[in-house]
């Protein structure tokens, strides 16, 4: 099954499936290897692993590439977090065209001004964009697409905004009017009584997205009662790893040895594997020649 079809599959689904954040071809490996059915490709992750801040200080074309390694790295689909679709309509056109290139499954664009700030900082300050030209940047991606099956997800950020539930259904409805696939419904609340609300009043009009990186302490239950097609572990495998690397680079400087890390971190035959060396190896046998002595 197609990467898209695949992601589609999920999406209509009647049970609620799960995301996990990836930034890099091996973090993709490993959100693959653990048994996720699809990754989430974090701006904030990708823009992070740069070493940049999420408002765009990355190029497209920069994420582009790097998300060209984490498809062909793993077998599952991937949700392309856009921001805001990095310009107007034309610079979303452009973008679906060269994620479909790349077997990308599916993109999300939210409905702020570009360039974007991220949405758990400073969200009452934050501008959203014109109703009617966030949902021509939606009709657009759906015109370009070339797969049936590649969808778009419409992030509304009337509730990061602090503009109320009103706002947020009048922009879901318009997105879904316009042709988005799913409504990606966010909140920075320490509790999900605003994504719940929503999701009641929203009447399953098409599938929801939820990424609840601050209500993380709601018993996933509760979502899946509640209706949501997809939820979002947005950052997590990024913020491991940075702890990860502050633990073990910290212990190396101040011991000036690593004989005492090596419990911590992966053997070089786990780095390897996750390479898929023995594929390599297996090639080298089959298409090198063999090494004799008059060589």
């Amino acid at each position: 099954m197609k990467k898209s079809a695949r992601f589609r599959q999920i999406l209509l689904s009647d049970s609620t499936e799960y995301l996990m954040e990836a930034h890099s071809g091996l973090s993709a490996q490993i959100v693959e290897d653990a048994g996720f059915a699809c990754i989430w490709g974090s701006g904030l992750a990708l823009s992070s692993s740069l070493g940049l801040r999420d408002a765009n200080e990355a190029s497209w074309t920069q994420l582009l590439e790097i998300l060209e390694f984490m498809s062909d790295a793993t077998s599952i689909p991937i949700l392309v977090d856009a921001d805001t679709g990095y310009g107007n309509f034309n610079n979303v056109r452009r973008l679906v065209k060269k994620l479909e290139q790349r077997n990308i499954a599916a993109v999300c664009i939210e409905d702020k001004i570009f360039p974007k700030t991220n949405s758990l900082i400073n969200g009452s300050s934050q501008q959203l964009a014109n109703i009617d030209e966030f949902s021509g940047k939606i009709k657009a991606a759906k015109d370009v697409q070339l797969d049936d099956d590649f969808s778009v997800v419409a992030r509304v950020e009337a509730l990061i905004a602090g503009k109320g539930m009103g706002e947020a259904l009048r922009r879901a409805e318009a997105y879904r009017r316009a042709g988005a696939d799913a409504i990606l419904i966010h909140s920075k609340l320490s509790e999900p009584d605003e994504v719940l609300t929503f999701m009641r009043e929203w009447h399953n009009r098409c599938p929801v997205v939820l990424v609840p990186t601050t209500y993380f302490k709601t018993p996933v239950k509760v979502f899946e009662q509640a209706g949501a097609s997809v939820i979002i572990w947005a950052n997590h495998t990024l913020r491991a790893s940075i702890r990860a690397m502050q633990k073990t680079v910290g212990m190396i400087y101040r011991q000036r040895s690593v004989s005492n890390v090596q419990e911590h971190i992966v053997s070089l035959k786990d780095v390897f594997a996750l390479q898929n060396l023995d594929e390599l190896q297996d090639a080298e046998a089959k298409y090198l020649p063999r090494q004799t002595d008059s060589n």
